[in-house]
C-alpha cells in the first residue's frame, strides 16, 4: 500500500508513458557514447557478455528496489526513503540517501550538460558537411579547439540546458512523458536506419563478430578481472541508478503496475540499444581501418574521419549525432526531474519556477566544469591516484569520478540494503507478487548478491 501523499503529487498518465520515460532516462550517453567505447577498450564480446550478466544481477534489483521506495513514499526521494524508513519502524536518518541521490542529480547533470552541448555542436558539424575529407589529426584538432574555447561550449551548453528545462517545465505527462513518447521512437528510427545502411555497405559481419563471437584470448589480453570490473560498473551506471531519478519516477506510479515485468522490459530495451549502437559505430570503424579501442574520443574524434570519408556521410553523420543528442536529451529531462520534484514540493514556487532556478543552477555549475577544459585547466580539485601516479582532477573530472565513483554504488547500496534488509519482507513479497523459488532467488540476489557487486565495484574504482 502506497503510504499517504499530497493529492497533488503527479502520476504518469499510462504503463506506456513510464515505460517510454524509464527506458528514455537508461538509454542516454552511457548507451551511445560512453557502451561502444567501453566494448572497444574491453575486448569486444566479453565485456558485451558479462555486461548483460551484471545487469541482470545488479541493475535489475537495484532498478527495482528504486521503484519500491518511490511508488510508496509517493514524494520527492529524500521524503520517499523517510516514510518508507519510519513505517518500517527504522531511523528517519534513511532520507539522507535521498538528499545525496538529489544532490548527485544535480552534480551529474552540471557535466552531462556539457556531453550534450558536444553531441548538439557536432550535429550541426555534419549537417554542414563539416567532417569531409578530415584525417584523424584533424579531427583531433578539431575537438580540441571546441574544449579550449570556453565561448562555444558555453554557448552549446546553454542551448542543451535550456532545451532540457523547456520539457521538464512541461510536467510529468505533459513534459517528460510527451517528449519521450516521441524521442524514444526516434531515437529507435535512426538506429534502425543507421545499422540498415552499415548493413548494406559497411563491414557489417566484422562489426557483428566483434560484438558477439566471444574471443577468450581478447579478454585475457585485457584483462580478465579488468573487463568483469569495467562491465559490473557499466551495469549498474547505464540504469540511472543512485542519482534518485528512479526513486523520483518511482514516486509517479500507481499501484497497479508489476514493477518486476517494467524492469525486465527496461533492460532489455537498454541492452537492445546499446548493442544497436556497436551494430551503428564498429561496421564503420572496421571498414575505415580504425581502432575499436580509441576510448572516449571514439565519437567525436574518431567517427568523424570515418562520417568525412563513406558515401553519404553527411546524412549518416548527421543522423547519429542527432541520436546522440536526443539519447543525452532523455537522459537530462531525467536527471533534472528530481531536483524539480524536491523543489516543488519543499517550496512554494510553481513547477515553471523550481525548473528554471534548479536549471539556473546546474547550468552555473557547468560553467565552471567547461571551463575545467580552457580557462580553468590548471585548477585541480583534488588528486587521485592511478596506475600508481599521482593524477589531478579537474572540475569536470572532479564532478564525474565524485558521483560516479563515489556517491553513486554508495547510494545504490544503501538502498538495495534497505530494501532487502530493513523493510518487512512479507509487505515487499507481496507487492512483488513472488512465491517459492522466485521470492528466495530474489533474496539471495538482493541481499547478498547485489551489495557484494556493488562493493566489488566501489573498491576497485576507489582502489584499482
Amino acid at each position: 500500500m502506497s503510504l499517504n501523499h499530497k493529492s497533488s503529487h503527479s502520476q504518469w498518465s499510462s504503463k506506456i508513458g513510464f515505460l517510454m520515460a524509464a527506458v528514455g532516462s537508461a538509454v542516454g550517453l552511457g548507451s551511445i557514447w560512453k557502451f561502444p567505447y567501453m566494448t572497444g577498450d574491453s575486448g569486444g564480446s566479453a565485456f558485451v557478455i558479462v555486461f548483460i550478466i551484471s545487469i541482470a544481477l545488479i541493475g535489475f534489483p537495484v532498478l527495482v528496489t528504486e521503484w519500491l521506495i518511490g511508488r510508496r513514499g509517493q514524494s520527492n526521494p529524500a521524503a520517499s526513503f523517510r516514510k518508507v524508513a519510519i513505517a518500517n519502524n527504522r531511523s528517519p536518518a534513511w532520507s539522507l540517501l535521498g538528499y545525496f541521490g538529489i544532490l548527485a542529480a544535480f552534480m551529474i547533470l552540471s557535466f552531462y550538460s556539457v556531453i550534450g552541448g558536444w553531441s548538439l555542436n557536432y550535429t550541426t558539424k555534419a549537417a554542414l558537411n563539416v567532417f569531409s575529407g578530415m584525417s584523424g589529426d584533424a579531427t583531433g584538432q578539431m575537438f580540441d579547439g571546441m574544449l579550449a574555447n570556453a565561448k562555444e561550449m558555453t554557448i552549446w551548453h546553454t542551448v542543451f540546458m535550456g532545451i532540457t528545462a523547456f520539457i521538464v517545465a512541461g510536467g510529468v505527462t505533459a513534459g517528460i512523458e510527451k517528449a519521450s513518447k516521441i524521442m524514444m521512437p526516434a531515437l529507435a528510427f535512426i538506429l534502425l536506419f543507421i545499422v540498415g545502411y552499415n548493413a548494406m555497405n559497411m563491414d557489417f559481419a566484422k562489426g557483428a563478430e566483434f560484438l558477439f563471437k566471444f574471443d577468450w584470448a581478447r579478454m585475457q589480453q585485457v584483462g580478465v578481472g579488468k573487463v568483469l570490473m569495467a562491465a559490473l560498473g557499466h551495469a549498474f551506471f547505464c540504469l540511472s541508478l543512485g542519482m534518485a531519478i528512479m526513486v523520483s519516477y518511482g514516486s509517479y506510479l500507481k499501484q497497479d503496475v508489476d514493477l518486476l515485468a517494467t524492469a525486465r522490459t527496461v533492460i532489455i530495451w537498454d541492452v537492445i540499444f546499446s548493442l544497436m549502437a556497436g551494430l551503428a559505430i564498429f561496421p564503420i570503424l572496421f571498414s575505415n581501418h580504425l581502432d575499436p579501442a580509441a576510448g572516449p574520443g571514439l565519437v567525436f574524434v574518431t567517427l568523424p574521419i570515418a562520417f568525412g570519408q563513406m558515401n553519404f556521410g553527411i546524412v549518416v553523420g548527421t543522423l547519429f549525432f542527432l541520436l546522440l543528442t536526443f539519447a543525452a536529451l532523455t537522459s537530462s529531462i531525467s536527471i533534472l526531474e528530481p531536483i524539480v520534484e524536491f523543489l516543488e514540493e519543499k517550496t512554494p514556487m510553481s513547477r515553471k519556477v523550481c525548473t528554471i532556478v534548479g536549471a539556473l543552477a546546474t547550468w552555473a555549475v557547468g560553467i565552471l566544469a567547461l571551463l575545467s577544459f580552457n580557462e580553468l585547466k590548471d585548477v585541480a580539485v583534488f588528486s587521485i591516484f592511478k596506475n600508481g601516479k599521482e593524477v589531478p582532477q579537474g572540475i569536470f573530472d572532479a564532478l564525474d569520478y565524485t558521483t560516479s565513483k563515489l556517491m553513486l554504488p554508495l547510494i545504490g547500496l544503501g538502498t538495495i540494503i534497505l530494501i532487502g534488509w530493513f523493510v518487512n519482507q512479507n509487505a515487499i513479497k507481496e507487492e512483488l507478487g513472488l512465491q517459492g523459488m522466485k521470492w528466495l532467488i530474489w533474496q539471495i540476489v538482493v541481499r547478498v548478491i547485489a551489495p557484494l557487486g556493488i562493493i566489488a565495484v566501489f573498491l576497485t574504482e576507489i582502489f584499482g
